[in-house]
């Protein structure tokens, strides 16, 4: 089966990454494995947006990218390209 997992919100508390995909699973991850977006401000980590056809996600303040299947495979600092 070849399923893109795609993201629907992002959200972050003060030890997580909150991933909620459009199949309604939610996915946390520790801010820990992001160094960019644990030293960013609230304000930077707000501003998201997705990319890949909803597949990564993308905070162009910090010129960081994210893949959602990267955060599934628990790979720490992968960067999409």
């Amino acid at each position: 089966m070849n399923t893109l997992v795609k993201g629907k919100s992002v959200h972050f508390d003060d030890r997580h990454l909150h991933v909620e995909l459009e199949d309604g699973r939610i996915i946390l991850t520790p801010m820990s494995w992001y160094k960019e977006l644990q030293e960013a401000s609230l304000k930077q980590l707000a501003h998201y947006v997705f990319i890949c056809r909803a597949t990564g996600i993308e905070w162009p303040e910090l010129d960081y990218q994210l893949s959602i299947d990267s955060m599934l495979s628990g790979h720490t600092q992968q960067q999409a390209a």
